[in-house]
């Protein structure tokens, strides 16, 4: 994610780092450079004549932008549906570890609970960016729960499996009513829920066909744009193609960014400040103090 002071008007104009400029300027690169041979010859490709004029282009603009704007908000919704459930975690993880604290009658057992949840969050992350939580599931969980995750293949799901098992544990030995651990329970699922939610964004891609719709007419209108331009305003025709381009090139960059929320551009949500952020809430929960400081960006980049 990327964060940053908002510069004044100005400087907003001329801002690289944190926009998908890098990423696109290829592309603009080549469609100025088409868009100044097609000018240097007038619209002929060899002794024909290419006669386009705006009018087709108008059209074609106009559904063009409506279907990048329909892109755009579907990636968005993605993004913004991911940074909600992240939302819900860390309110029901606070919620259950208060409870454990509040609730149970004797709060000896509570540390391992709680830490169980820092796993789980940590667990998520992994499991949703496809890296090895190994490391950090071993700084909050015992060697024995260790052990019953070694062939796991969904580890966050079963590390909510090992904190129901501490709640029914609680129970049975009467330092839980049933009435308190049903009232934990649902905070427990609603975990799982985020947990599933979180699943369904990550392996439930925009249908790959759209995209590739949507590619291929903003490369050929882009391209086809110089030949309606060029008998029209004459030398403007590159500068015209080219901010056009941009303004076509950096929403579908965009989108196509956003889309996979949990991974590690400078679009996506920062998982890593977000995780920390959970343990550190909940460490303060159990009476830590000297927590470590939340994470800086790193060259106006959060992950």
């Amino acid at each position: 994610m990327i964060v940053r002071p908002r510069p004044n008007w100005f400087r907003l104009l001329l801002v690289v780092r944190g926009s998908v400029l890098p990423m696109i300027l290829p592309q603009l690169l080549l469609t100025l450079a088409f868009s100044l041979a097609v000018t240097l010859l007038h619209g002929h490709v060899f002794v024909w004549k290419v006669s386009l004029t705006f009018v087709p282009f108008s059209l074609i603009g106009l559904t063009l932008a409506i279907f990048l704007g329909f892109r755009n908000n579907t990636s968005y919704a993605r993004y913004w549906e991911a940074r909600v459930l992240w939302g819900e975690v860390l309110n029901d993880a606070r919620s259950l570890a208060r409870q454990s604290l509040t609730l149970v009658d004797a709060q000896d057992g509570s540390k391992v609970f709680v830490h169980r949840l820092i796993a789980f969050v940590h667990a998520l992350r992994h499991q949703l960016r496809g890296t090895d939580p190994q490391a950090d599931l071993a700084r909050w969980l015992s060697a024995d729960d260790l052990a019953g995750l070694h062939d796991a293949r969904y580890k966050a799901s079963a590390i909510l499996l090992l904190a129901d098992q501490w709640l029914r544990d609680r129970r049975l030995d009467g330092q839980l009513a049933a009435p308190l651990a049903q009232a934990m329970q649902l905070h427990m699922g609603h975990l799982s829920d985020a947990l599933g939610g979180c699943e369904r964004i990550a392996s439930t891609p925009i249908p790959f066909t759209y995209g590739v719709i949507i590619h291929r007419t903003v490369y050929l209108y882009c391209l086809l744009l110089p030949f309606g331009l060029v008998d029209s305003i004459g030398a403007m025709t590159p500068l015209v193609v080219t901010f056009i381009a941009y303004t076509f090139f950096a929403l579908e960059a965009l989108s196509s960014e956003i889309e996979e929320p949990f991974g590690t551009a400078p679009n996506d949500l920062p998982l890593d400040a977000m995780s920390e952020g959970i343990e550190t809430s909940l460490r303060e929960l159990l009476g830590e103090r000297n927590l470590p400081a939340p994470p800086p960006p790193h060259n106006y980049i959060l992950t």
